[in-house]
């Protein structure tokens, strides 16, 4: 991926995406705000308890670095030696690049890939290939504790109707997605000549990219995804760290009902973050407005909170889960963008 300078992420063009996103997202908030009753959300958050608010913040940032290790353990598998205190930044930078990037929540890797390789002196497939299997794995805990709680709900008879839908989309990816992946894993090859045969007509027409370099990258990719394989104890590794992040990932919406002294059980948060986090497919930055809107309705009908009481909540989690991690990443990708 030869551009010159990791600045050129951040041009003119995605800037204005980003900030079309943000503007739409921030209206939406606004419009659910109006909805829930302005007057009433207002009053809610002047109680909070800022401490608690800090403790979500504090735990995002703990997911992260857990993330980050789990990052280091695949990139030393493929023989890419960073030092962890470099690669966290190079993790917060990445963050914040996935996070102001409408649809980067759907598939932000190549860009994240991207932000890895220039920062490190992994190739752009060796940095691919770790940072798509750092996201399979983190999909077991995402899946792990989404099943606790539904779980719960289910032992409970407490799971409304309206969230239903939620929960079978759990279902369908939890066993849909591993199975795409073994799939993709063991026709690997054929489905790199199906899509050396989809871009033969256009490597033909265009200076862009050749039909020989096509092939090598995605032999390159592969290969690094072979060196992962090889090693399944440092794949355990790697997995333990993504269930420490996502345990971390997790608590700042209990921090959040602590706040506002509304507490949602563990086993509930369990269940509403994941699920949440579908809402993170919308086509707008980290999934803003869309999130929140689905927080809004679990919490209603899940935790049985009143409707201006789980706004807040929801709006207090994305502060502390979204925001702040945007922030921090921020001066991450400065950091990244001064020392390259």
């Amino acid at each position: 991926m030869p551009v010159e300078d990791f600045g050129d992420l951040f041009d003119r063009k995605r800037l204005i995406q980003a900030g079309l996103g943000f503007f739409v997202a921030v209206a939406v908030i606004g419009f659910i705000a109006l909805s829930v009753g302005l007057d009433d959300l207002v009053a809610v958050l002047s109680d909070a308890k800022l401490r608690w608010v800090a403790a979500g913040c504090v735990s995002t940032a703990v997911c992260l670095v857990a993330w980050a290790r789990a990052w280091k353990v695949v990139l030393g598998v493929v023989g890419i030696p960073v030092r962890f205190r470099r690669l966290v930044v190079t993790y917060y930078a990445a963050t914040f690049a996935n996070y102001v990037t409408p649809l980067g929540q759907a598939g932000g890797e190549p860009f994240i890939a991207y932000v890895l390789s220039r920062d490190t002196e992994a190739s752009y497939e060796d940095s691919l290939a770790s940072v798509v299997t750092a996201d399979l794995l983190n999909l077991f805990p995402f899946f792990s504790f989404a099943g606790i709680g539904f779980a719960a709900l289910l032992y409970d008879a407490s799971l409304p109707a309206r969230v239903r839908p939620l929960a079978l989309g759990l279902a369908a990816m939890a066993a849909g997605i591993p199975l795409i992946a073994v799939a993709t894993w063991r026709f690997r090859y054929r489905l790199g000549r199906v899509v050396l045969g989809l871009a033969a007509p256009v490597a033909g027409r265009t200076r862009l990219f050749g039909l020989e370099s096509l092939r090598e990258r995605l032999w390159e990719l592969n290969r690094s995804f072979e060196r992962i394989a090889e090693d399944p104890l440092a794949l355990v590794r790697a997995l333990f760290y993504s269930y420490v992040g996502w345990v971390f990932f997790a608590l700042p919406l209990y921090f959040a009902g602590l706040a506002l002294e509304t507490p949602v059980s563990l086993l509930l948060v369990f269940f509403i973050v994941p699920a949440s986090t579908l809402a993170g497919l919308v086509p707008s930055p980290g999934g803003l407005g869309g999130v929140e809107a689905a927080l809004l309705i679990l919490l209603v009908a899940v935790a049985g909170l009143a409707q201006p009481t789980a706004f807040a909540t929801a709006l207090l989690y994305r502060v502390e889960s979204y925001v702040f991690a945007l922030a921090a990443g921020g001066v991450g990708a400065l950091w990244v963008i001064g020392r390259n």
